[in-house]
């Protein structure tokens, strides 16, 4: 969890929605994402905030909800000047909210309203993005309206989609401090007697560069001999790779067979089935070297695909796949690096595969040899 920047002092001249929000993030779910990212969930609102420092917030429809699912997505990107985009997206889970959602072409766009008022249209419907992007004056009203208890409705024809406010506060909060935000005129939690210039906020971070090498599954071994090994002492040297395996990679004992294939003329990747659940799956990965000593590294016990040299691990945050995390790993030549990690938001019927990308963790890859 990223810790609070105010001090005591300015913690009891903070106006009430500021106080309020402090409050609720000491009893939501926050983590630190490896690689500098962080995840932050407060009642019906997240933000995910990557290693180049863009945070994206994300709202939904309140839980018991569910007829009329809808998402916003908010996206500021690091430094003094960054603006702040906006997208909407109307579920189309439930039959109420899909027939609204036929009716949508190019003569009709989305209505905002908030507490009443009606601040216009969308810009056009996107059928390919499947979202509507917000203009700047929404944008505007609907921060303002997330500091406080507001009702905001998107309205489409006579049907209508209420966005929740609860949490919004502590999301917005926690984006402003890990952006170096806090008591700044920049901030989206608006602190009184405001001290801090935009020169204290953080800059954006470039994403780390990786080189992508593909795999030579025909490279001649540099001991000119095919590599063997029983299932069973392979089994006993990934072993020594976990901390407990009967947790980690429970299936590591069973008859499902290891499948080796080579990187290179000395690196082999082996992978075996580790464990199963109710909606997902995942396998062990490894990359050891073709003769003594083997030295195998673990990669993940939750991978769901390989492909020549790309690695991946998607699991679903329930049965039914409207909620999802993905992390990737690139083969760079001699090690499998992490590319990718991000999740696609909460679990509120938006759509099937989730309603947003939402990465902590992001990379520049660049094609090697």
């Amino acid at each position: 969890m990223i810790k609070n920047t105010l001090s005591f002092s300015q913690f009891i001249h903070l106006p009430i929605p500021l106080v309020a929000a402090i409050g609720a993030a000491v009893v939501s779910t926050a983590s630190m994402a490896a690689g500098g990212g962080i995840e932050f969930t407060s009642q019906d609102w997240q933000v995910a905030c990557d290693n180049t420092r863009t945070c994206r917030l994300a709202g939904y429809q309140a839980e018991n909800n569910s007829e009329f699912p809808v998402s916003v997505l908010l996206v500021r990107r690091a430094g003094a000047n960054a603006d702040v985009d906006g997208k909407i997206k109307l579920g189309g889970a439930k039959e109420s909210s899909s027939k609204a959602l036929m009716q949508l072409g190019s003569r009709h766009r989305i209505s905002l309203l908030i507490n009443g008022r009606d601040y216009g249209e969308t810009r056009p419907f996107s059928a390919a993005a499947g979202n509507a992007e917000l203009t700047a004056t929404q944008v505007n009203a609907l921060l303002e309206a997330l500091t406080k208890s507001s009702k905001i409705e998107l309205v489409l024809r006579n049907s209508r989609w209420q966005l929740s406010d609860k949490g919004a506060s502590a999301v917005m909060l926690k984006a402003d401090d890990f952006q170096g935000r806090v008591g700044t005129p920049s901030a989206f939690i608006k602190a009184e007697g405001t001290a801090k210039p935009n020169s204290n906020v953080l800059a954006p971070k470039p994403a780390p560069k990786l080189r992508f090498v593909a795999p030579n599954p025909k490279a001649v071994p540099s001991r000119q001999r095919k590599f063997v090994m029983r299932s069973s002492q392979l089994t006993a040297l990934m072993k020594e790779t976990l901390k407990d395996a009967d947790r980690d990679c429970p299936h590591l004992d069973d008859k499902s067979p290891w499948r080796v294939s080579r990187l290179n003329n000395s690196q082999l990747l082996a992978q075996h089935d580790c464990w199963v659940s109710a909606y997902n799956a995942g396998s062990g990965v490894w990359v050891l070297n073709d003769k003594k000593p083997y030295k195998p590294t673990l990669v993940t016990t939750s991978a769901t695909s390989y492909d020549k040299g790309k690695l991946s691990s998607v699991q679903k945050g329930r049965g039914i796949g409207d909620c999802i995390s993905q992390v990737d790993w690139l083969w760079t030549g001699r090690a499998f690096e992490k590319s990718h990690e991000s999740t696609t938001g909460l679990c509120r019927m938006i759509e099937a595969g989730g309603a947003w990308q939402l990465p902590t963790y992001v990379t520049e890859v660049k094609i090697g040899k």
